[in-house]
């Protein structure tokens, strides 16, 4: 029996011919990942460890962006107890205040992460980087300070589901739209402990945002991992995104810093659906799982007392810029907060060149230095009791972003945005009728 994308790389990273799903398997890693929640934790476990140091210095990347810039002394304590582990062990890619993004846009974006890597994050959204064609999932601290001593983890194989995806998408229609849809149909266990697979000739139709997108909630559903097939796009990214040393060693050994590997044609899945593009409307999750999904056509008035664009999900500058076209030479509905935030340094100074900062001001919102701040209800946008907010981050758990009394409404930049300017759960479709 052949294999899928993920059993090949997770092959490939424990040095075996084939695996099977169920498998347990040792497998060298490319890249370990830890936050400003999760890395003090880790470290400390770590000192536990009779090893000096870390495996490698280039292999790890610690990024505080949950609680950064430091909201509070024990925030600013925690930073501060990453800053020195990675001072001491010279950690090649530790980004705070100033070079900082949200981790799973930056490691991408920085060319940290490529296809065919084998990467664990003590996040649950490091699965993130399967839009690259790599092997990314999240682990609990201890699992991520093991990987810092050893350059190793140990994985039970997962099975896979495929999702077929053919046709384009409308107009409106991004990557969280589809994800949403997915989710609101297989359910939040609905792949549980499984590879979500994405093939199909509508993956072509996506962009490189979309699939971040995708691959980043793929853990909503209770997966391992979601993961593209590497194409033009990809590659396209990856070569534009190459890291410095990625460079030096390609220009020295003509390789590419990457390696591209593709499902067997007789590779074994759990399920397969087909999902049609072209039928997707715009989608809502509604409190308090992604998977209560409704379409805004579905959706009475529901007015909002906050709209926050940005987090890991949907901070990329193709959806600062689609949340700035709707918003253009419009207002804010009064009395509504609406706070973006830009993923990165570099996101946020694209979006300055391009004039979507001043779009935003001139509408009536705010726009933050790069942090996951309010998704996980830290800081930059808590609500009070009973308040409701239209979100494009990746969870609307009961209290995620503050009382347990206040709802979240998960949505895309596009729906997000037009939500906004008309105060109520909107289509962005209905700002062109008027």
């Amino acid at each position: 029996m052949g294999m899928t994308m993920t059993q090949k790389i997770l092959a490939a990273a424990a040095g075996l011919d084939h695996v099977e799903a169920g498998q347990l398997i040792m497998a060298n890693l490319d890249m370990v990942l830890a936050n400003d929640i999760t890395g003090p934790v880790a470290i400390q476990e770590l000192a536990k460890f009779d090893k000096e140091g870390v495996f490698d210095k280039d292999k790890i990347a610690l990024i505080p962006d949950h609680f950064s810039p430091n909201k509070d002394i024990k925030s600013a304590h925690n930073c501060k107890y990453m800053r020195d582990f990675a001072h001491s062990c010279n950690i090649t890619h530790f980004y705070e205040v100033g070079q900082m993004g949200i981790e799973h846009a930056l490691l991408p974006e920085k060319g940290i992460v490529t296809a065919g890597d084998t990467v664990i994050g003590a996040d649950s959204h490091t699965c993130t980087y399967g839009a690259l064609g790599a092997f990314s999932t999240g682990v609990g601290s201890t699992d991520a300070a093991a990987g810092m001593s050893s350059g190793k983890a140990w994985f039970k194989v997962p099975s896979a589901i495929r999702f077929e995806l053919t046709g384009k998408p409308a107009k409106w229609i991004s990557g969280k739209d589809i994800i949403l849809h997915i989710i609101g149909m297989i359910g939040v266990d609905g792949a549980l402990y499984r590879s979500m697979e994405f093939t199909g000739d509508g993956v072509a139709e996506l962009s490189m945002d979309d699939r971040f997108t995708i691959a980043n909630m793929a853990i909503e559903a209770g997966a391992k991992n979601g993961i593209f097939p590497v194409d033009d796009k990809t590659i396209e990214y990856m070569d534009a995104h190459m890291s410095q040393k990625a460079k030096e060693e390609y220009e020295k050994n003509g390789r590419k810093p990457y390696r591209i590997f593709e499902a067997d044609a007789d590779a074994e899945y759990d399920e397969t659906y087909v999902i049609d593009l072209s039928a997707l409307k715009p989608t809502v999750a509604f409190p308090h799982l992604p998977e209560n999904t409704h379409t805004v056509d579905e959706i009475d008035d529901i007015a909002i007392d906050q709209v926050v664009i940005g987090s890991c999900t949907n901070g990329r500058i193709g959806d600062i810029e689609t949340a700035a076209k709707i918003m253009e030479g419009k207002k804010v509905a009064p009395g509504l907060r609406v706070i973006i935030i830009p993923a990165t340094q570099a996101v946020y100074l694209e979006a300055m060149e391009k004039g979507y900062i001043r779009t935003f001001i001139e509408a009536g919102a705010i726009v933050s230095t790069p942090t996951c701040g309010p998704c996980l209800g830290g800081y930059m946008g808590i609500l009070a009791e009973g308040e409701k907010c239209v979100s494009t981050t990746n969870r609307n758990f009961v209290g995620r972003m503050g009382h347990v009394t206040s709802e979240i409404y998960l949505a895309s930049p596009a729906v997000a945005a037009a939500s906004a300017i008309t105060g109520k759960i909107s289509c962005p479709c209905s700002l062109e009728e008027e």
